[in-house]
């Protein structure tokens, strides 16, 4: 199908079927990239389906992808994708599992918009198992979940 031009800015995005649409933001400045469903998809409550896009990418080293919920879809719906993970090395097609924890049943055509792409840097340095950790600089140590009050 297509592939995207290269640039210092661009990320390269491939179509891999008809139908597919490249993820886009809605308005300029939006963190998230929607994707879109390929097939129409009916999600009964309690239930879960892999939902295919149709695009594959290519991030560069460094970056990762998270599949995220779409605020309205999951306030209103209550639907929202399990939170994935897209390695820089994965170059498949993009799927989405999309969660329905609503009372109905939750159905999406072909070009409907139904999750995010996020796209971030990380950090992946050699590890090192140690005997001791060094203590953290506020005196928090080991205490958490719910040690600094309400």
């Amino acid at each position: 199908m297509e592939t995207a031009a290269v640039g210092a800015d661009q990320l390269e995005i491939q179509l891999l079927r008809d139908g597919a649409r490249a993820p886009e933001r809605s308005r300029p400045g939006d963190a998230g990239y929607d994707l879109r469903c390929l097939e129409p998809v009916e999600v009964a409550p309690g239930d879960r389906a892999k939902v295919p896009t149709g695009v594959a990418i290519a991030l560069p080293g460094g970056f990762c992808g998270l599949v995220v919920p779409r605020s309205g879809l999951a306030a209103r719906d209550g639907v929202m994708p399990v939170l994935g993970l897209i390695d820089p090395n994965f170059r498949g097609e993009l799927a989405v599992t999309l969660l329905n924890t609503g009372a109905e049943p939750f159905r999406a055509e072909a070009g409907d918009r139904i999750a995010q792409l996020l796209l971030l840097p990380f950090w992946a340095p050699a590890l090192a198992v140690v005997d001791a950790l060094p203590p953290s600089p506020d005196d928090r140590g080991a205490s958490g979940w719910g040690s600094s009050g309400r």
